[in-house]
């Protein structure tokens, strides 16, 4: 595995492989992986000659300085796992080589509906931050082939979008990688590292209430179901944001069900600091 830490280098190492006819496949991640991570880098050797991977704390999308400060870093454990996963190329840079002028006043993406609901609603900024390094990094990598983890439902569909803005949307195809679980249905996440072993064993509920909506989902009148899952997560000890089953193309809300839209169901609550999110496709 070959690793760059100047976005230069790396462009111009990328600029004759792709020259030598290469195809690329580039794994964006912030770090602390874990299997879900290396099922997209698994993903992408399926399908490209090279697999890129980057790791980078973006500070720009953290609406709360202090879950910024205690955000999980583990970059030899990181280094290590790509290695033994046959990761090609890792990019690694500092913060100011992605944002040289600072982030504060960067430019505006025009993202509409859907940076105004769910995590967008909860964490305003967060996917104008996104946006911001998402940009940078597919510029610097120019891949055909992006892969992105189901987990983070909204993001995918920010980032989708945001391809389309900066007109890359001809260039790279978006592949989004189904969710890895753990053994109790827990969705892996950076963020379960920072879990108490006390708070481990209730974060499974967030599953528990998305399958007791899988469930039990029929046309009609869905709310009771949501405010029922609400209530599980409230008695297991979390703090809720949102249970929400929206149209799983525009992320508009559900309310009545007609039994043919494809409705997705997502979920965002906090277990005492720690904020997880998680969704199910509901067929």
């Amino acid at each position: 595995m070959i690793l760059f830490k100047k976005a230069t280098e790396l462009s111009e190492y990328l600029d004759a492989q792709r020259k030598n006819g290469n195809t690329l496949g580039f794994c964006p991640t912030m770090g602390a992986l874990h299997a879900g991570h290396i099922s997209l880098i698994e993903s992408s050797k399926k399908s490209n000659d090279l697999t890129v991977s980057s790791i980078f704390v973006n500070p720009a999308q953290f609406n709360n300085a202090q879950d910024f400060e205690k955000y999980p870093h583990t970059i030899e454990r990181d280094i290590e796992m790509l290695e033994l996963a046959a990761c090609d190329i890792l990019f690694i840079p500092t913060v100011k080589e992605i944002y040289p002028e600072g982030f504060a006043h960067l430019k505006n993406y025009e993202l509409g509906f859907i940076e105004t609901v769910l995590e967008g609603k909860f964490r305003p900024g967060h996917y104008q931050g996104v946006c911001m390094i998402m940009e940078r990094l597919l510029k610097i990598v120019l891949p055909q082939n992006l892969y992105l983890g189901q987990k983070d439902y909204q993001q995918c569909m920010v980032i989708k979008k945001l391809i389309e803005l900066i007109q890359l949307d001809n260039r790279i195809k978006t592949n989004i990688c189904p969710t890895l679980r753990e053994n109790d249905g827990l969705a892996m996440s950076s963020r379960n590292l920072r879990l108490t072993h006390e708070e481990r064993k209730k974060a499974d509920s967030i599953f528990k209430a998305l399958s007791f909506i899988h469930t039990n989902f029929e046309a009609g009148n869905i709310e009771v179901l949501k405010q029922n899952a609400m209530l599980m997560l409230k008695e297991s000890g979390f703090t809720v944001d949102y249970v929400e089953i929206a149209d799983a193309s525009s992320l508009e809300e559900i309310k009545i069900w007609n039994g043919e839209q494809k409705p997705v169901v997502l979920i965002a609550a906090f277990l005492n600091e720690v904020r997880l999110i998680d969704n199910l496709i509901l067929n």
